[in-house]
């Protein structure tokens, strides 16, 4: 039997330290994969229906054959992996600020790691996904102006809920117009967020995407006996007219 706690990495970051760790769930057996920033808990491999709604909610709503998309945070790599699941998907670009998080999938200590750097079509970059929305270059630093037709974002824990402070300019309608102006005419940006629907926010989505809407992902937490939620924002692009 294996170790029931383990702290797999911890490093010292930018933004604080951040540690991967690995427990025994005392109910199933199963390994539970946790990572913290401080003393904040970011993600668990428990809770993850929201994570892989974010892809599956975005890709279902693209009709283009062959969709190329970006995922702004690796995290535990359930986004990526939804996304990879969608064999229409041409290519996908996941992007995260912590050279360490990807650190950990490309050494296999997490459970998806192995999966998404073996997949030939994803690429882990190193980037501020926040920066690099901002900026007219773009959100591939290989091809600067490339577009995409989704882009979906997985790092604060909701529009009002920020991670770092320079995060806040995104979510408001200049935020918002920069952004979209790397997707394809008909391309969707899609959101997670760990608080309900958030009118404000999607009163600025709708200033600049043409068709806004606010799904509830609902899941069961084991550990508080109910069920949860989170929210997925998706926003679709104008198409252009012939």
């Amino acid at each position: 039997m294996g170790l029931r706690f383990e702290e797999l990495d911890w490093r010292p970051t930018p933004i604080g330290d951040i540690s991967l760790r690995r427990r025994r769930h005392p109910e199933s057996g199963e390994d539970v994969y946790e990572v913290k920033l401080g003393e904040e808990f970011l993600m668990s491999s428990l809770f993850t229906a929201g994570e892989i709604a974010l892809a599956e909610l975005a890709l279902a709503r693209l009709p283009d054959a062959e969709p190329d998309v970006v995922v702004g945070g690796l995290g535990l790599g359930y986004t990526a992996r939804a996304a990879l699941d969608d064999p229409r998907v041409r290519s996908l670009t996941v992007i995260d600020t912590l050279a360490e998080v990807i650190d950990w999938h490309r050494r296999g200590l997490v459970p998806l790691g192995n999966r998404l750097t073996s997949d030939t079509r994803c690429r882990l970059v190193h980037g501020d996904f926040f920066a690099m929305a901002a900026d007219p270059r773009g959100l591939d630093p290989d091809e600067p102006g490339r577009r995409f037709h989704a882009i979906l974002l997985d790092v604060d824990h909701s529009p009002r809920h920020v991670l770092h402070p320079r995060h806040a300019a995104l979510y408001q309608p200049a935020g918002l117009r920069a952004l979209a102006a790397h997707l394809h005419p008909g391309g969707l940006f899609a959101l997670w967020s760990n608080d309900p629907p958030d009118d404000q926010f999607t009163s600025a989505l709708s200033e600049v995407f043409a068709e806004v809407a606010a799904q509830v992902v609902e899941f069961d937490n084991p550990l508080q006996d109910r069920t949860a939620s989170n929210t997925v924002y998706l926003a679709g692009k104008a198409s252009v007219t012939p």
